[in-house]
């Protein structure tokens, strides 16, 4: 078992600042492990570290550091993995830059499971946010680990599909894992710390800031065998993950949807580059099979429409032969927009309503 000596000196060089991962990772090929690093003569550290990096080291300021992260870890189902430990996600050494440590709140052994990343807008539509829920409890309930950010819109969605099934869900945060960021996942935060994982590569107390988040969204795809898109727009952190995950030779799928919406052209992008199409749970489970322990697949294949039900939409009636404008069937129907707009799209990815110009819908028989 680590002792807390050989984390303390972990935990030193990684908050330490000045030192990034490359660097912490050229010091212990050279010395080993970081007990040893710190060992090094006064002039060794000189020459071999930043200024600021050597200055720090022996700071009271560091010491406080340390040890908030050591009385961190100590909590009940609080864990800092280091680079040298057997939890550390395995498929995190493939990607480019691995962090030295992590901080997990949760199920660590979630870690080195099979997983799928799950990514898409924070603006997602009703009909995305059900299909991101749908498909996650469905490749859960298959035995796959969700991964995805903790956003608001599809990660949301995502998560919680995923404590639905039974493989459960890890949120890697683009903060301190003792920082719920957006406010409004609090409770799913609690969530996911009980029934999942909580991830992350910053120190205890980061805020939310830009640079985060890129360097978060390495981690969601580098943890998993693929990533799904559900919702995109064409400048859209969700791309960020889907070209980190085509770098790092994961799988990348996307789910299509209308031509009109804004939300889709992420998703049609990466089709046209060679993302595998999506409609159910199984067009994934197929692609991944050989990656997959034996007898891993989807116990009720998912599609990310309702066909049998779009059939029978009281829509469809009110909508005529003739193309129809939004306003003419809320006055029809009485609905709100919301529920107009929701109810359209899931018709035209049924294949029963086509968008047309000027917003106009046609009913399609």
């Amino acid at each position: 078992m680590r002792s807390d000596t050989g984390l303390a000196s972990w935990l030193r060089l990684a908050l330490a600042p000045g030192l990034g991962s490359s660097k912490i990772r050229e010091l212990l090929t050279r010395y080993g492990l970081p007990e040893q690093v710190l060992a090094a003569s006064p002039r060794e550290l000189a020459a071999a570290l930043p200024r600021s990096a050597y200055d720090a080291l022996g700071s009271a300021v560091l010491d406080t550091a340390v040890e908030r992260a050591l009385e961190w870890s100590a909590r009940e189902g609080c864990t800092i993995v280091t680079l040298g430990d057997a939890a550390y996600p395995n498929r995190l050494l493939e990607v480019p830059d691995p962090p030295v440590l992590l901080y997990a709140r949760g199920r660590i052994e979630l870690l080195n499971r099979p997983a799928l990343a799950i990514v898409g807008s924070r603006n997602a539509t009703a009909q995305g946010m059900r299909n991101a829920q749908r498909f996650a409890q469905a490749f859960s309930e298959s035995g796959l680990t969700i991964v995805s950010g903790l956003a608001l819109g599809i990660d949301g969605a995502a998560h919680r599909g995923a404590l639905e099934g039974g493989g459960s869900t890890v949120a890697v945060l683009g903060t301190g894992v003792d920082v719920t960021y957006p406010a409004r996942h609090a409770a799913l935060a609690e969530d996911i710390a009980t029934r999942g994982v909580l991830l992350s590569e910053f120190a205890l107390g980061s805020q939310p800031a830009a640079g985060h988040f890129p360097r978060r969204n390495r981690l969601i795809s580098g943890l998993a065998l693929g990533c799904l898109v559900v919702e995109a727009a064409l400048e859209s952190g969700s791309l960020t993950t889907a070209r980190a995950a085509l770098e790092q030779g994961r799988e990348v799928f996307a789910i299509p949807g209308s031509i009109h919406s804004p939300l889709s052209k992420g998703c049609h992008a990466l089709i046209k580059a060679g993302a595998k199409l999506v409609e159910s749970a199984d067009d994934v489970l197929s692609e991944l099979s050989a990656l997959l322990p034996p007898g891993m697949t989807a116990r009720a294949p998912m599609s990310g429409v309702e066909p049998n039900t779009a059939k029978d939409s009281p829509l469809l009636k009110l909508m005529g032969d003739d193309p129809v404008d939004l306003e003419a069937l809320r006055a029809r129907s009485g609905w709100p927009a919301e529920r107009l707009a929701s109810e359209l799209l899931r018709l035209e990815l049924a294949g029963r309503v086509e968008t047309l110009t000027g917003g106009l819908f046609q009913r399609l028989h």
